[in-house]
């Protein structure tokens, strides 16, 4: 055991590799708000066809919360030539888990529908982001080299919508569509700016204010045109998935309204980051297990969502805010340490026999998700944990 007494026999590092390898807990409260966000979304959606709240609530959730994971992913992404290690993470963390999973919903809807349609090319409800994950990291490296990757990515997602070739195969309408924001986030890790503009530090009372202000602004415009939306099937429009012309958009100027909602995804994302708090709480740790959460929380809502359980629940004012509560309360438990437990061996797979190399899928060192969260091994106790971990 290291004595913790002794002067190092080294300076402790500083500067760009001091901020990559300090953990941050401000990023671990971002993805566990995020991963709520999730299960709210999911929960919420069966309550949009018979209230407007809830439909309001819907879509102002829906308008940034993905965005704003990709952002998150996209900050603690590499734009280097990948390792072996880390290729190999691609197939361990993301393929496998992915397959895993398809396997699943497969053998569920066996089950409980009496019919199955085994197709690894369509992904299954929540499983499209493991998959646009992936193509984010494989595609980085060459964004990188370009210049202008921001407004190239922007270009990309827009012009996607145009093609009705582009579909939900593998994921990749959803995955050119959420790309800039990928790439928003990469970007802002490159040039440190959360660092220089210290926007991690104490947050000034305007901040709060403006994000507050944000919010309500959004919360008022997603009710008070409620109607308007349904008649556009903006709920459709935010999903990112499917072409202009298939959700009604015929115009020429359709993209219009993609880089509109682009624009919304990024102001509210800001607001979302300024009002998350700086330190560390009781619950910011379970932002290091956000897809235990992400796999698992729709096995949990499928029952409710497919038996009808959650239609014609009234008074809305009521089954909204025990809808919310139950949303936190599923992530929590789904992030605790017994269902990771029995879990991991699903969404954290370690296929050794997968490998002409078996050490590349080993479990020594520190552990990551695909959002780019590390962490020790979970047999270490916490006192031994490396604190030289990325936030």
């Amino acid at each position: 055991m290291t004595d913790r007494s002794a002067p190092p026999t080294t300076a402790p590092p500083t500067g760009p590799i001091a901020r990559a390898r300090r953990r941050v807990p401000f990023w671990d409260n971002a993805r566990f708000a995020c991963i709520v966000l999730v299960v709210l979304g999911h929960a919420v959606q069966r309550l949009t066809y018979d209230s407007d709240i809830a439909l309001g609530l819907y879509l102002v959730v829906y308008a940034f919360h993905m965005p704003a994971f990709a952002i998150i992913s996209g900050y603690f992404s590499k734009s280097d030539a990948p390792s072996r290690r880390q290729m190999a993470r691609v197939i361990t963390d993301i393929l496998v888990p992915y397959v895993i999973f398809e396997g699943l919903w497969t053998l569920t809807k066996w089950i409980v529908e009496g019919r199955a349609n085994p197709n690894i090319t369509e992904p299954s409800w929540t499983l499209w982001f493991l998959l646009a994950l992936g193509i984010f990291r494989l595609v980085l490296p060459y964004l990188a080299l370009l210049r202008w990757p921001l407004l190239w990515t922007v270009l990309i997602s827009i012009g996607a919508g145009y093609l009705p070739n582009i579909d939900s195969t593998f994921s990749l309408s959803r995955t050119l569509g959420l790309l800039p924001f990928f790439t928003l986030g990469w970007w802002l890790r490159e040039h440190d700016v959360v660092e220089r503009w210290r926007l991690l530090g104490r947050r000034p009372w305007w901040a709060f204010a403006a994000a507050t202000g944000a919010f309500l602004v959004a919360g008022w415009a997603a009710w008070f045109f409620v109607d308007d939306w349904r008649a556009m099937n903006l709920r459709e429009w935010l999903f990112y998935d499917d072409n202009y012309a298939a959700i009604g958009g015929t115009m020429w100027w359709a993209g219009g309204v993609r880089l509109a909602l682009m624009v919304v995804a990024i102001v509210l994302s800001a607001a979302f980051f300024a009002l998350l708090p700086r330190g560390s709480h009781w619950w910011t740790h379970f932002g290091q297990y956000t897809m235990y959460v992400y796999l698992l929380h729709s096995f949990v809502l499928y029952p409710f969502r497919e038996s009808g359980a959650l239609r014609d629940l009234d008074p809305t004012w009521l089954w909204l805010p025990i809808v919310i509560v139950a949303s936190v309360l599923i992530a929590l438990g789904l992030a605790t340490k017994p269902v990771r437990r029995v879990f991991r061996p699903l969404v954290e797979p370690r296929p050794t026999w997968l490998f002409a190399d078996r050490t590349l899928a080993g479990r020594e060192g520190r552990r990551s998700d695909p959002t780019g969260s590390r962490r020790p091994r979970e047999q270490q106790p916490r006192a031994q944990a490396d604190p030289r971990q990325n936030g």
